[in-house]
């Protein structure tokens, strides 16, 4: 039997210090990871969307690209709902996952949300700074909203992380989401 106390005194490694939002310091990055190395970073920008049912919306987001010199890279995203003076008003989603490059062009993403909707995305380096991902798989808890599946499009344009969202939710089809322009801010 595993004594649950034993290893109290083993410290673990600073997690802090593991993961890196740039190339400058932490781990080196792997070269498996190299097709992701634009998206490093943590972002920060204004996004739009609307969908039936939702009405439109803007909306604020930080997301953060990190690697701990593993081939893939990390992703966790915070967003919040602004007001008409673009000031917060509550918080929105939050996203963590691992975009992990395949073989080729391919790669895949797998990301959660604290909604409760989990999802693969196979997906393709269109060019060495866009990524154009196809939910696989969606699943959810009871609770969650009823998502079928995503499109996504991601790109390095002008210097700033674009992106934009199709989405199959509430028995609509697949249309347009939401989309955002954010900038590095680290």
């Amino acid at each position: 039997m595993i004594n649950p106390h034993a290893d109290l005194h083993i410290n673990p490694p600073d997690l802090d210090s593991i993961d890196s939002v740039d190339v400058r310091t932490g781990a080196e990055v792997d070269p498996g990871a190299l097709s992701l190395l634009p998206l490093l970073g943590v972002w920060r920008g204004v996004g739009e969307g609307d969908y039936p049912g939702m009405g439109p919306f803007r909306y604020g987001q930080l997301i953060r690209f990190f690697h701990d010199g593993r081939p893939f890279l990390g992703m966790q995203s915070h967003t919040w709902i602004l007001g008409a003076d673009d000031q917060p008003t509550h918080l929105a989603g939050r996203e963590s996952g691992w975009w992990r490059p395949g073989t080729g062009d391919d790669i895949e993403v797998i990301l959660t949300a604290a909604d409760g909707i989990v999802a693969t995305y196979a997906g393709l380096a269109r060019t060495s700074t866009s990524w154009d991902l196809t939910s696989d798989l969606v699943a959810r808890v009871p609770g969650a909203p009823e998502i079928t599946a995503e499109k996504r499009l991601y790109g390095i344009v002008d210097g700033d992380l674009m992106y934009a969202i199709d989405m199959a939710a509430f028995d609509q089809p697949l249309q347009p989401h939401i989309s955002a322009r954010l900038k590095r801010v680290q």
